[in-house]
């Protein structure tokens, strides 16, 4: 019976220090790390993989994460350089780079950035204006951001980027705003439709000179063509005449035939459009002889 009862016992000691040993061994996963103490002290920092603690000894003061964290701090009252009470929401990107000065740097290290945060954002719109602070969000977030990552590098903290989230100023600048937008806009579309207008009107302007334009050069180009068609014309008159001449003078006309071929031009130079025609003294005694022909024309001499 005793010995029944030893081995109990032993085997009780036994599954008490297996059990102790189980609880000991650490296995540290991907993107974390683990701060160990011993005796109160700080001793290692345990990456990935196997650990074995030192029951008694050595306890886990910290579990840290690796990876890039997020912080939403919730809206900020800041004070413009023009006196204008604004909120600001801001997003904090970090990242713990070392686990020993995070876990002994600062006691609450996500309540020191936020009022960090919150005490940089107002120092630096303090010195801008309204419109400056609504303008310039990439200017305040890289002023932010270096000024964060070097007051949080004693922390073991790393900031990546700062973003303001939200800029809401107070419901009357916001109407007033909205007010001047709105002006603006109406602004914009008056200009671009006197722009409008005043392309159409120049359109027209261009379309009207270049008719003009056309009319002119179709006019020009028809008297050109009608000039050139009297021209032609009286070219060919001349043509004509000169050719007349020319037969004429290879018949050698007698003075009479000359004397009737004027009288036949002052014919034809009255054609009905003159009332009265002057005939000079030496057409005129060719009378007997036109009376002549005449009758040698209708009255024919018979043939023997």
């Amino acid at each position: 019976m005793d010995g029944m009862v030893s081995l109990i016992i032993w085997i009780a000691i036994i599954a008490f220090f297996l059990i102790i040993l189980v609880k000991n061994i650490v296995i540290v996963q991907q993107s974390k790390a683990y701060v160990i103490e011993r005796l109160g002290a700080f001793h290692a920092v345990w990456g990935v993989g196997l650990h074995f603690k030192i029951p008694f000894f050595e306890r886990v003061l910290k579990v840290v994460s690796l990876k890039e964290q997020v912080a939403d701090f919730l809206p900020q009252p800041v004070i413009t350089k023009d006196n204008v009470t604004i909120q600001i929401d801001t997003v904090l990107y970090f990242q713990i780079t070392d686990p020993k000065l995070y876990a002994y740097g600062v006691e609450n290290p996500m309540n020191a950035i936020e009022n960090l945060t919150a005490t940089t954002l107002r120092n630096i719109i303090g010195d801008l204006e309204l419109d400056q602070s609504l303008t310039s969000r990439d200017i305040i977030n890289a002023k932010m951001r270096s000024i964060l990552d070097e007051a949080t590098d004693p922390w073991g903290i790393k900031v990546n980027r700062v973003e303001l989230k939200n800029i809401v100023p107070p419901k009357d600048i916001q109407n007033a705003m909205e007010k001047q937008m709105r002006a603006e806009r109406e602004r914009r579309e008056s200009i671009l439709q006197a722009e409008g207008q005043k392309q159409s009107q120049i359109l027209v302007a261009e379309g009207e000179k270049e008719s003009r334009i056309l009319r002119a050069d179709a006019e020009k180009q028809s008297r050109i063509l009608s000039a050139q068609g009297e021209a032609e014309a009286i070219r060919q008159v001349n043509q004509a005449v000169a050719e007349a001449l020319k037969l004429l003078n290879d018949a050698a006309p007698n003075e009479q035939v000359i004397k009737l071929k004027a009288l036949e031009a002052f014919k034809d130079i009255a054609d009905g459009k003159a009332t009265k025609i002057i005939i000079p003294s030496e057409i005129q005694s060719m009378t007997s002889l036109i009376n002549v022909i005449k009758e040698s024309v209708t009255d024919p001499q018979p043939t023997e």
